[in-house]
């Protein structure tokens, strides 16, 4: 190393945050924006006790795995990190990842490859826009932010969503101006609009649009604005206001009113016309969420006949109603009243009666059920990305006859937890990732769990 602390390495793969990892004699070094198969100088920017991180300086021989990425705002956006790695390589990495996190809990023998995403451009369905405004020439600024940052790159152009998204956020930033409508500013907690939200419907292209605001209560101002958008745009099939005046970093309050048309799009799976709300879960990419539903409909038919199934975390119960034709019965928990009661219209709509569906958490609905010694062949676990608590594995374990299967968006929880299933004398069977999330480090996991008792 010299005195400018840089170094010499070979990129040799992908870490669980998407940047490369190499080696400098034995310790590990971390640098964004590399491919495996890259030999390249970098700086080191600091030192830990196991691992040092630095800045690419220049790469010296490129990787055959190295690719033009196909956004130009790529350099400066912080959504899509992996656009120069070739998608193929990208789906190998991937695989790497999470082998790495299943290291000493399973076999890689048991890690299937990745199923790739039917759509690799205009695939997010769902997507958010911070909101900002200029200091001195109060432009509306809308996109995504930079890097490790709140800092927002204005973007005109997004390829992996829907092109229409790009116009209408283009006519917002032109003319919520004129409306008076403020962008929002984060260190003081002031102006009006903090972020645009669209819902998509990847079946009939109509748009749900959210429009979040710094408020208690809708102005007539941001009424009048919202009409304007819902006649410009035959797609916007909605307009909903969330009102969030509080200093969080979520997006999305509790307190969603209707301004214009609908507060849903429908979507399509399976067969089935879901209804996607401004606050329901619903997967960004519906491709790719068909191929996970469709593996494990189809694992559930080749090893059940008329199984009790049990819908965890369930959103608008996608699972459970796409499952429920082979099922003898369904049972449906979700936290979220909003998505229990769409999922409830779903359930109308097709005329499914063998499912029951429950508002309310499911750890707490787990203990119920085992209190009334009520118990299922399948329990379908699909949590948000902290993964399960103990205490819900331990109900799951308790409640579930013969196989649960998880649904993981985070390599990491799932790691965690079916290392808790296995202390716990639960077999893991399988585990198929899948690409919902084209282009960036995060990978969807299914994995199949065998009860033994």
């Amino acid at each position: 190393m010299d005195k400018q602390n840089e170094l010499v390495i070979e990129i040799e793969k992908l870490a669980s945050d998407g940047r490369g990892l190499g080696h400098y004699k034995d310790k590990v070094i971390f640098v964004e924006k590399v491919c495996p198969g890259d030999k390249c100088r970098v700086k080191i920017l600091k030192e830990n006790k196991s691992y040092n991180i630095a800045e690419l300086v220049e790469i010296i021989e490129k990787s055959p795995y190295r690719v033009k990425p196909f956004c130009p705002m790529y350099n400066v956006c912080g959504a899509c990190e992996l656009q120069h790695i070739e998608y193929e390589y990208q789906l190998k990495q991937k695989k790497i990842i999470v082998e790495d996190a299943m290291r000493g809990i399973v076999e890689d023998e048991i890690i299937e490859d990745v199923e790739p995403s039917p759509q690799i451009k205009e695939y997010r369905h769902k997507i958010q826009y911070p909101i900002r405004q200029t200091n001195v020439s109060k432009r509306i600024l809308a996109g995504y932010f930079k890097p490790k940052t709140h800092d927002i790159v204005n973007i005109k152009y997004c390829p992996i969503q829907p092109e229409i998204c790009d116009k209408i956020i283009e006519f917002i930033r032109e003319n919520a101006p004129i409306y008076k409508i403020e962008g929002y500013k984060e260190e003081k907690h002031t102006g009006l609009l903090r972020h645009v939200v669209f819902r998509v419907s990847e079946k009939t292209g109509d748009i749900l649009t959210v429009l979040v605001i710094n408020s208690d209560k809708i102005p007539e101002r941001v009424k009048d604005f919202a009409q304007l958008l819902y006649d410009k745009f035959e797609k916007i099939k909605g307009i909903t206001v969330n009102l969030n005046n509080k200093k969080t970093n979520l997006i999305l309050s509790n307190n969603t009113k209707l301004l214009y048309g609908k507060d849903f799009i429908e979507e399509s799976l399976c067969g089935l016309n879901f209804k996607v709300g401004s606050n329901t879960f619903f997967q960004v990419n519906p491709k790719s969420a068909e191929n996970i539903f469709y593996y494990v409909k189809n694992y559930i038919k080749a090893n059940f006949n008329k199984p009790r199934i049990l819908d965890a975390y369930a959103g608008i119960s996608t699972f459970g109603l796409v499952m429920a034709d082979l099922a003898s019965d369904v049972t449906s928990v979700e936290e979220c009243k909003e998505s229990v009661e769409k999922a409830r219209e779903v359930k109308k709509e097709h005329n499914i009666n063998n499912i029951s569906l429950y508002c309310m958490d499911s750890e707490q609905f787990f203990e119920e059920e085992l209190s009334k010694n009520h118990f299922y062949d399948i329990t379908i676990l699909d949590p948000p990305r902290k993964g399960c608590s103990g205490k819900t594995l331990e109900y799951a374990l308790k409640l579930t006859k013969s196989t649960i299967i998880y649904v993981s968006c985070n390599p990491s929880t799932l790691a965690r937890d079916l290392k808790f299933l296995k202390s716990n004398n639960a077999f893991i069977k399988s585990i198929k990732p899948f690409d919902m999330f084209c282009h960036t480090h995060h990978i969807e996991n299914v994995a199949i769990i065998e009860i033994t008792k």
